[in-house]
Formats: structure tokens, sequence, C-alpha cells
């Protein structure tokens, strides 16, 4: 048996998911080759194709990973919504939704999902780090304080925030 409560942590997955997978798209539009893309003026600074094929092949795995935990997601709302639809009654009464499912199937299906999720922040978190690289300076570069200073908050926010989000979900499934 599962509630409502269910359906909009599913609902959530997929509009948060919808909203990274926007911004995949558009961090693809832009062209990391293109010279007057970068704010490097040292040529020791410059980053290298490495980084251009990095920062394409993370968006291409967030878009899947999103793209997958999405499909789960709405796979879950679906079932749930043909168990209802097919013991369906009139009631006169207001009745709270309630749905019939495999609970172990639902958790399985939720955490694989949510799964998918943090693995695509994981992979837009790595291709931002290449697009910083690729407009501030390398990593390697002596003068890429910038880089440093735009790179480290990423690296504390993303993974403390998938973090707390782990560890929410953790515990609403052991409730």
């Amino acid at each position: 048996m599962t509630t409502s409560i269910h359906i909009t942590a599913l609902d959530g997955i997929v509009n948060v998911n919808s909203l990274f997978t926007l911004a995949v798209f558009i961090g693809l539009a832009w062209n990391p080759s293109d010279p007057s893309n970068s704010l490097v003026t040292d040529p020791n600074c410059n980053p290298t194709t490495r980084m251009a094929e990095n920062l394409v092949a993370f968006h291409v795995y967030s878009f899947a990973s999103f793209l997958f935990s999405s499909l789960i997601a709405l796979g879950l709302k679906q079932a749930m919504r043909l168990n209802i639809a097919s013991s369906f009654h009139f009631s006169t009464r207001i009745d709270p939704v309630v749905y019939y499912v495999n609970k172990t199937a639902l958790r399985f299906g939720m955490v694989i999902s949510g799964l998918g999720s943090v693995c695509g922040c994981g992979f837009l978190m790595l291709a931002l780090i290449n697009v910083v690289q690729i407009k501030l300076g390398s990593f390697g570069c002596g003068a890429s304080g910038h880089t440093y200073a735009a790179v480290v908050p990423l690296l504390i926010l993303v993974p403390s925030a998938l973090f707390i989000y782990v560890s929410l979900m953790l515990y609403a499934f052991t409730r």
C-alpha cells in the first residue's frame, strides 16, 4: 500500500530531473572550442582538447542518468495508477488516495531512481568543473586562482547537498 506522498516524491524526482536535463542541453549547445569563450590570457593556461572532450562526455552521462531516473519514476507512477484504475470504485465520502502496490518493488524503484539522479548530479558537477577550466584556465596553471575560487564551493556544496538528499531518502524508506 502506498499513498499520494509517494506520488508526490516521484513527481519531485521527475521535475528536478527535467530542470537538470534542460541545463545539460544548454551546456551541450555551448561550443567549448570557440576561442572567444575563454577568459584566459596566459597561453600556458589554455584549456586542452581533453577538457572539451570531458565536458561533452560528462554532459552526455548526466543526461543519460537523469533520463534513466525520470523513466523509472514515471514507470512507478504509471504502475500505481494502473493498479488503482483496475480497482476504482465510486464512494459517497472522500477517501484519501491509496494505491496497492508491492512495497518492495516500490522502494527498490525509488532507490534506483534516486541513485540515477545522484549520478546525474555528479556528472553535471564534473561537466561544470570542465566549463570553469575552459573559461578561467586549467588547474595546472599557476595563475588560476579564479578557477579554484569557482570550483571549491562547487566541490563543497554539491556533495553536501547530495549527502543530505541520500540521507533523507534512506531515512524515508526506513519509516
